[in-house]
């Protein structure tokens, strides 16, 4: 009955909006439905943990009580609220850690306190006392909207606080004009000392350098008389430049500035610290590089030379990359939506240098698996030469004509590789042509003299020599010689085969044999067409039997 009744009233609605649709005008447009109107902003930005702080700092230090006690969740009104946001201002510019740029700015802070979402931290105050947190709370205040406001507990520890405020303000102990004159809300003094203070302070720790040698020096003589050890610098540039942040920390310690300054001096600190780290692991780096490479050099591996400068700047600019990372998160920079367009782009990158990475990737392989060094003579393909250098995208081979051709890595890793250096013999295989005429007597000579030729050389390996009758030849007797032979290189190797065929020779002769000659016969044709035959022996000793020709 009920889904009866809801159909009959779905009808009709659908009936009259069909009647109100037919009754307007033809030419009348939709109207679209109006937005829900968005919640106001704060017109003070107290939408935002860090949007409360500047706000209240800002108010408070041009003496804007009345806008500086909104800032602060309390009951108080009239001249007592505006005393207590004097003394928080106070305790503030003077004590307040120089934490604002890492301050939360979004509307929900930066849940510090997980079990307490609508409190934030500011920062941490030391006193006699113990440590005592700065915080911010959100109130609701309706249609307004939530805003954050400084705490109330905050609020209660001011007066405390601000009767502990007891350093020294650095206006009373410089000249009014530089104490007072404001750039940024910096005074005149914090700028002076920036731009010419620390340049000055980091030339002075340059003048330290000879000193500290002739102490260091002077030492290691005393301590150990014979020690060769020579002390060249004992302040390498980055240390010399991590000394001023530490000298403008114990600055900020001992005089009572301002909180927007003492935010400067930090960043200065952040930025010096981080510059300083980065050039000293940079430094660490070639040095590693240079002890790694003299290593190689020593034990005769000069293509790791090239990998590892490729290894130097790429770790070189990951050092530079992670420092620059670090830098940008102090500062409150949301690295996440950077890191995943680095993300992407690095995806592309790779797409487009798919070719380069293979090379590099194959080069690498190379490397580590000291398959190819150079001076190898190498056969790759139809193309041989010896490997003149090995880098990280391709490996340069001289060729006998004395040419460059450069072998791309990632096809050398893909190739089969003919490496001609690492032969640990050579072979020695040839055929010795005897003249038909020589006796099976003269042949049993010559097989035994030059059986011992061959076993009795000290480069011969003597379970590989054999000499042996193999078969009848077209035209000689033909006699094989084979044996492996241990030489430094292919020259040394020819010259040994030199001799040693030389020799065979001389054994030939002295047997009264003679090495064959390749004979034929030549038909030559009368006017009648008869055939005359005619031996050619002696002509063929005068040219060789591929150069003999037949005529009519």
């Amino acid at each position: 009955m009920a889904d009866k009744k809801f159909a009959r009233g779905l009808v009709t609605t659908g009936i009259l909006l069909c009647l109100a649709a037919g009754a307007q005008p033809a030419k009348t447009p939709l109207v679209a439905p109006s937005a829900q109107p968005a919640t106001p902003r704060d017109r003070l930005g107290r939408t935002s943990p860090k949007g409360t702080v500047i706000g209240f700092l800002k108010a408070a230090r041009k003496g804007q009580d009345d806008i500086a006690v909104q800032y602060m969740n309390t009951r108080l009104r009239g001249s007592s609220a505006a005393d207590l946001a004097h003394q928080l201002f106070v305790v503030l510019d003077r004590r307040l850690p120089p934490r604002l740029n890492e301050l939360s700015d979004s509307p929900e802070g930066s849940l510090f306190f997980p079990a307490e979402p609508d409190q934030d931290l500011v920062g941490t105050i030391t006193g006699p006392d113990g440590s005592i947190d700065i915080t911010v709370e959100r109130v609701d205040r309706g249609k307004l909207g939530a805003i954050w406001l400084f705490s109330t507990q905050t609020l209660r520890v001011v007066p405390h606080l601000f009767s502990e405020v007891n350093t020294i303000p650095e206006e009373t102990i410089l000249p009014h004009f530089l104490a007072d004159t404001k750039m940024a809300g910096v005074p005149l003094a914090d700028w002076i000392a920036l731009i010419a203070g620390l340049p000055l302070l980091y030339l002075l720790t340059g003048w330290l350098n000879p000193f500290l040698r002739l102490i260091g020096n002077l030492l290691i003589r005393r301590l150990r008389p014979t020690s060769q050890i020579v002390v060249h610098d004992l302040l390498p540039r980055p240390v010399r430049l991590l000394i001023l942040p530490l000298a403008i920390q114990w600055t900020i310690a001992k005089l009572a500035q301002p909180l927007y300054a003492r935010q400067v001096w930090s960043s200065v600190a952040f930025i010096l610290t981080v510059t300083g780290s980065v050039w000293l692991a940079i430094q660490l780096i070639t040095f590693s590089e240079g002890y790694v490479r003299l290593r190689h050099e020593r034990r005769n591996t000069l293509g790791a030379v090239s990998i590892l400068r490729f290894i130097r700047r790429a770790a070189d600019l990951v050092v530079i990359f992670a420092g620059l990372l670090v830098t940008l998160r102090h500062f409150g920079v949301n690295l996440t939506a950077a890191l995943a367009g680095l993300g992407v782009g690095g995806i592309a990158v790779a797409l487009a240098a798919q070719k380069t990475l293979e090379n590099v990737i194959g080069g690498l392989s190379l490397v580590f698996d000291q398959t190819v060094h150079v001076g190898d003579s190498l056969g790759i393909g139809t193309t041989s030469g010896t490997v003149t250098s090995i880098g990280v995208r391709s490996t340069c081979l001289r060729t006998s004509d004395r040419t460059l051709v450069s072998v791309p890595n990632g096809q050398i890793a893909n190739a089969s590789l003919e490496n001609f250096s690492v032969r640990d013999k050579f072979r020695l295989n040839h055929i010795l042509g005897l003249h038909y005429g020589t006796t099976a007597q003269q042949i049993r000579k010559i097989l035994v003299a030059l059986t011992r030729l061959f076993a009795d050389h000290p480069l011969i390996e003597p379970d590989s020599a054999r000499v042996q009758l193999v078969r009848f030849g077209p035209s000689s007797l033909d006699v094989e010689i084979f044996a492996y032979c241990f030489a430094r290189d292919w020259n040394h190797f020819l010259d040994i085969q030199s001799e040693l065929l030389l020799k065979s020779m001389d054994i030939v002769q002295e047997n009264g044999a003679m090495l064959a000659i390749p004979a034929q016969t030549l038909y030559l044709a009368n006017s009648r067409g008869s055939a005359k035959r005619s031996s050619s022996q002696n002509a063929s000793r005068e040219q060789p039997a591929h150069e003999a020709s037949a005529s009519h």
